[in-house]
């Protein structure tokens, strides 16, 4: 056993319970897909080491322009300062985003991001003179990140549960179906109607670590509009699903309604480095613009758009926006809605959903729908024996592979779940 190997157990690892848990794999290297241990096991990452990685692990050009960047200018105080990548960057995503969103704010990951958005929406009322515009609505269930702002427009759940009382209070909506749109919608209107509302704050189509659960385009838009008929801030959380992963370059491509806030990371950077950023419409930054210094958007990060994480940030947008990445993206589509036919017929799988590159669906287990469901250890277990990452969510089995996936591994990423379904089965 080396030095690194005796000393793993300094490290405290997310998401884990360290008494409990199994040792840590250790990864040494990964190209494409493909996941080296230090033993020579490998593993096909179907999950884009936790959605970030859409291009595929150690992508050349994005190497490289991390290198050259390295050499010229690594890290700069972003006060009083910029430099030609976080230009390039902020210039690339505004033309993605479209002519409803003017500006740009850099922060370090997709937690600050939703932090930064919901102190642009609070602080945009209160500079505003408008001092009854507190409340913030979210859906229940929602995850929006480990910091304390994003924890609050979160679901309650056993994460936050220990920071309950520390939360600041926001009404959370039940996420619309076709069943309760109607009573999900009158409650909406009451609230809003009543003027002290802020914001809004929603995953698009798709809420991620509640269990890929997918809703209705046009329930989210009605939700919308109806937020912005009685001036509701509206933040659309793509930290996620932005970069491709719906099928479209964002979720809200789907939408008729246009969000006024959006919050991007994960993806951002190809999974090379850690970035995050808040994209606004013009109206909210005009109402820091003042000589007022306490309209001043105080808010900032020591490593705010690092040169070498846009530099990243700027060579995966390329990549994602050439035909060859385009047409990955709709292969994978087509393939999980081929996949779909096949779990279907399963009497250990139900629910079966599909938006984009994310195909999910639930275990049929005596424990039902639930986090801390045992079958998420066995499941995960079946699957890393097998050279295939997935990690369930619970009893949720979810793929959100790299582009970059070939047919050969989507099909046996598919082939080792149809084996676990019929060894459950059995």
């Amino acid at each position: 056993m080396n030095t690194s190997d005796k000393n793993q157990n300094q490290i405290w690892h997310p998401f884990t319970q360290m008494k409990t848990a199994s040792a840590p794999i250790h990864i040494e290297s990964a190209k494409g897909t493909i996941l080296y241990d230090k033993i020579g096991n490998t593993y096909i990452d179907a999950i884009s080491s936790w959605w970030v990685n859409i291009h595929g692990h150690s992508h050349p050009l994005i190497a490289e322009r991390i290198a050259k960047q390295a050499q010229t200018l690594e890290h700069v105080i972003f006060a009083g300062f910029i430099h030609t990548p976080a230009i390039e960057l902020a210039n690339r995503l505004l033309d993605m985003l479209g002519s409803d969103f003017s500006k740009i704010f850099y922060s370090d990951n997709g937690s600050t991001s939703v932090e930064v958005a919901i102190k642009m929406a609070l602080q945009y009322w209160h500079n505003k003179g408008i001092k009854n515009k507190k409340l913030i609505v979210a859906f229940e269930n929602a995850y929006h990140g480990d910091t304390f702002g994003a924890m609050s427009v979160g679901g309650k759940s056993t994460f936050n549960q220990a920071f309950q009382d520390h939360l600041f209070d926001v009404l959370h909506l039940p996420l619309p179906h076709e069943e309760n749109i109607h009573e999900v919608t009158l409650q909406f209107e009451q609230l809003v109607k009543e003027g002290n509302v802020a914001a809004f704050i929603f995953e698009p189509l798709i809420q991620g670590a509640a269990g890929m659960i997918t809703y209705e385009k046009e329930y989210l838009d009605s939700l919308i509009k109806l937020a912005k008929e009685n001036d509701v801030i509206c933040i659309a959380d793509e930290v996620m699903t932005g970069f491709g992963r719906t099928g479209k370059t964002f979720a809200m491509n789907y939408l008729a309604e246009v969000p006024d806030i959006i919050c991007l990371s994960k993806g951002i950077t190809g999974g090379f480095m850690p970035l995050g950023v808040t994209a606004c419409a013009q109206f909210i930054y005009d109402a820091f613009y003042a000589d007022d210094k306490e309209k001043t958007f105080y808010h900032g990060h020591s490593y705010t758009a690092n040169p070498l994480a846009c530099a990243a940030a700027c060579a995966s947008m390329s990549i994602l926006l050439e035909k060859k990445c385009q047409d990955q993206i709709q292969e994978i589509c087509i393939s999980h809605a081929a996949f779909i036919s096949q779990l279907i017929q399963s009497p250990s799988a139900k629910n079966v959903r599909q938006i984009g590159t994310i195909l999910a669906f639930e275990l049929v287990t005596n424990e039902g729908t639930s986090y801390f469901n045992p079958i998420r250890n066995q499941a995960y277990q079946y699957f890393m024996e097998r050279g295939v990452l997935l990690r369930p969510l619970g009893n949720v089995i979810y793929i959100m592979p790299p582009y970059c996936i070939t047919k050969e591994e989507l099909t046996m990423v598919y082939g080792v779940i149809i084996e676990f379904l019929n060894s459950i089965n059995s």
